[in-house]
C-alpha cells in the first residue's frame, strides 16, 4: 500500500489535491450563477476551503458570503447539496465524488480579531513602524555582538 506524503499539517498531500479540485468546481459552479437561488444569486461566495476524509466519502465546504449572511447561504447551498455534488462529479476524475457538508469559515473573523488585537495601544507599542523592515537578529547573532563587548 503506498502512503501519500503528508503536509506541515500532518494531512496528506493527495487529500488536499482533491480538496483543491472540489473547491474549483464549486466555486465555477456558485460564479456562473447556475444554481436558481435567489440567496446565492444575490451574494457573492467564497469557497476558502474544502476537508476531505480520507477514504473520499465525505467533504466539508468551509464558504463565507460577502453580505456577512453566512448561515443563510450554507443553508441554501445545502438545499442543493446533491445538484452540487453531480456538478463536481462531472468535474472530477476520482472513482467516488464525495458527499457535501457546508459550513461557515471563521477564518476570517480569527483573522480580524488577530488584527484587532495588534492594534491596541499596549501591543502596538512593541511593533516596528508601518512600512519599516526590521531583520530579527537570531540568538546566536546577538551572543556573537556580546562577546567582542568587553
Amino acid at each position: 500500500m503506498v502512503r501519500s506524503t503528508p503536509d506541515a499539517q500532518g494531512r496528506p498531500i493527495r487529500l488536499q489535491r482533491i480538496g483543491e479540485q472540489v473547491r474549483h468546481a464549486l466555486a465555477e459552479i456558485i460564479a456562473r450563477g447556475d444554481l436558481r437561488d435567489e440567496i446565492i444569486t444575490r451574494t457573492i461566495i467564497s469557497v476558502s476551503e474544502v476537508r476531505v476524509t480520507p477514504d473520499l466519502r465525505q467533504a466539508t465546504v468551509f464558504v463565507k458570503a460577502s453580505n456577512g449572511d453566512d448561515e443563510a447561504v450554507v443553508k441554501a447551498l445545502g438545499q442543493h447539496r446533491g445538484w452540487l455534488r453531480g456538478e463536481v462529479a462531472k468535474r472530477l476524475a476520482t472513482k467516488y465524488t464525495p458527499d457535501l457538508s457546508f459550513r461557515r469559515d471563521d477564518s476570517f473573523d480569527a483573522g480580524a480579531r488577530i488584527d484587532e488585537v495588534l492594534r491596541r495601544p499596549e501591543i502596538a507599542r512593541d511593533l516596528p513602524p508601518a512600512g519599516t523592515v526590521q531583520p530579527w537578529k537570531s540568538l546566536a547573532d546577538s551572543m556573537d555582538d556580546d562577546v567582542g563587548d568587553d
